[in-house]
């Protein structure tokens, strides 16, 4: 991997907790030598993991909407800052630039983000790993949600193990460094074999 796509909330007034989190992400993918990905935003966990990452000399790469591109939400600072005209040509331009996607603590926009991303690899679109930072349990209620889809079908299991979880985001990227696509069970999904 070479690169990570970082979603995660753009809203100030946080935990300190997820804003350490973010931090700690954006150092420790620096420190690893990756390019960082992200929304191109300058607030809440977005601004913080771009800012420590560049003071660690990392590279970050924002996608941003035209909408969105504005003194108040544009991060000022980065290696390169893309604007495309739609979210969907955002998230899309995202995807294609990274190696790999980490979701930290947010809203609906890092929701939709993370389940796209596992939804087009549940279909064979990507063989990427998709890791999810659970800071201090904030994801715990998703992690039962999707252990009950696939308690009743609705998720292979082999699927639901394609979304990678830690607390720490250095064993988090570590999980992701060996991380194994099931091609079986998306042929399977698909029903082609």
């Amino acid at each position: 991997m070479d690169s990570i796509c970082v979603y995660c909330g753009s809203a100030d007034g946080i935990s300190p907790d997820f804003v350490a989190a973010a931090r700690l992400t954006g150092l420790t993918l620096a420190r690893a030598g990756l390019t960082i990905i992200f929304g191109g935003g300058r607030t809440g966990l977005m601004g913080v993991l771009a800012d420590a990452a560049l003071e660690a000399g990392g590279r970050v790469i924002g996608v941003i909407t035209k909408s969105m591109n504005t003194p108040a939400l544009a991060h000022p600072s980065l290696t390169r800052l893309e604007v495309t005209a739609t979210i969907h040509q955002r998230k899309a331009r995202m995807y294609e630039l990274a190696d790999g996607y980490i979701a930290l603590p947010g809203g609906f926009g890092t929701l939709d983000e993370l389940f796209e991303t596992l939804t087009w690899g549940q279909i064979g679109e990507h063989a990427k790993p998709v890791g999810l930072l659970n800071v201090g349990g904030y994801y715990d209620p998703l992690l039962v949600m999707l252990d009950r889809a696939v308690a009743e079908n609705f998720l292979f299991p082999e699927h639901r193990q394609t979304l990678l979880c830690h607390s720490d985001p250095g064993r988090l990227l570590e999980a992701m460094q060996t991380h194994q696509h099931p091609h079986e069970a998306v042929k399977r999904w698909m029903r082609q074999g």
